[in-house]
């Protein structure tokens, strides 16, 4: 498997068909620049949103990286306040910058929260097909106490915006998600939340619509009862339909208001089985966008030969992940947890981000040594 083709995680947003339209930004972006040159934000602040404003109103091609915003991440501003906007353009340039130029600050840009790692599913070309990570007695599976989600929230309000509820489980099979959902609502201008929709009961999406997320993601890489679970094995088409059009329903008639963006997002796995266009064309009829990512090889890159890839894990510098039992990990690839810098029953969120066990990992793939690491040797993201 050497020189194998790599991964890049910041552009594996194949396509997104979308209904809505973001609009032109540029005269909401000079308002912002006007305010950064004010002094209202602080000294760190205001060094990178001059250089996000700088990008976005005089690109120059000369310059690399340049900051610039996909259709997804448009329409997530058009619909945010004008007070959140230069909060909002701080923490998105981080997230695709730092990856790039491997800047790191006193946390990660994303943090994704593990509500449970135990699933319902056994998608084709998902990690959960491994034993070694389902089986109860390797310890993998398991559900966040509350108290415990509840700490992280408390670290990272205020310092990290954008925050995910999801990793290697299906969220709402949680005991207690409704609570999690409310005590983490208005505290993160980017909360999401993704959810394969099979126990999407009518309680839950109350609770998920008054959280007010930024954006529900919907797993679904098909558009028919046969085709559905063969990918998202155990799933059940109609079932998961259903309970979508129900939410879209609810989110209709009782939160007429909510800015919260819905998005199927399919993997791009077997274009014989997948027509993307068919499955953009009926999904698009339930939920704002329809996305396809391209698929990454999940499964299992532990027992992978060495690929030959040397290029560093973006990721190390994207996000990170607390699992349901306290430890954080650099990436889901390794849902084993090989790699894991410690845990936050023991260390702060940043106290790990920035110690001395996440700098070594990052040291070693920026000195090209990735190969000599499990997984990393045989995953291809970079």
């Amino acid at each position: 498997m050497l020189n194998a083709q790599p991964y890049r995680k910041g552009d594996s947003m194949r396509s997104l068909r979308s209904n809505k339209s973001a609009g032109s930004l540029s005269d909401r972006f000079i308002k912002e620049r006007a305010k950064v040159a004010a002094g209202t934000y602080s000294g760190y602040q205001t060094q990178i949103l001059t250089r996000a404003l700088n990008d976005l109103l005089d690109p120059n091609p000369s310059v690399t990286p340049a900051f610039w915003l996909r259709p997804h991440v448009e329409q997530e501003i058009s619909v945010l306040p004008e007070a959140d906007l230069g909060r909002y353009l701080f923490h998105r340039y981080r997230y695709d910058i730092f990856p790039v130029t491997k800047e790191l600050d006193d946390f990660p840009p994303c943090v994704q929260i593990e509500p449970t790692s135990i699933c319902n599913f056994r998608c084709v070309f998902c990690f959960q097909t491994d034993p070694l990570l389902t089986k109860p007695k390797e310890g993998h599976m398991g559900q966040i106490p509350l108290d415990r989600f509840m700490r992280v929230v408390d670290e990272l309000e205020g310092n990290v915006d954008f925050v995910t509820m999801a990793s290697r489980g299906e969220p709402l099979l949680t005991k207690g998600i409704e609570e999690m959902l409310a005590y983490a609502s208005g505290k993160f201008l980017g909360l999401k939340m993704n959810t394969n929709a099979t126990f999407l009961t009518e309680e839950k999406a109350h609770a998920i619509l008054q959280a007010d997320l930024n954006t529900l993601v919907f797993s679904a890489d098909a558009a028919d009862p046969v085709t559905y679970p063969q990918l998202r094995v155990n799933g059940d088409f109609d079932k998961v339909m259903g309970n979508i059009r129900r939410f879209m329903e609810i989110k209709e008639r009782d939160y007429p208001k909510s800015r919260m963006i819905t998005r199927v997002s399919g993997v791009a796995f077997d274009r014989a089985r997948q027509d993307h266009a068919a499955i953009e064309e009926f999904w698009s009829d339930f939920v704002d966008q329809v996305a396809f990512v391209d698929y990454n090889p999940w499964e299992n890159a532990y027992d992978n030969d060495p690929n030959g890839v040397e290029e560093a894990c973006s990721d190390l510098w994207r996000r990170t992940f607390v699992w349901w039992d306290g430890r954080m990990n650099p990436c889901d690839v390794d849902y084993r947890s090989f790699l894991s810098p410690g845990s936050i029953e023991d260390v702060s969120v940043s106290g790990l981000w920035t110690g001395s066990a996440y700098s070594h990992l990052r040291e070693q793939h920026l000195a090209m040594n990735r190969q000599g690491i499990t997984p990393c040797r045989g995953c291809i993201t970079v």
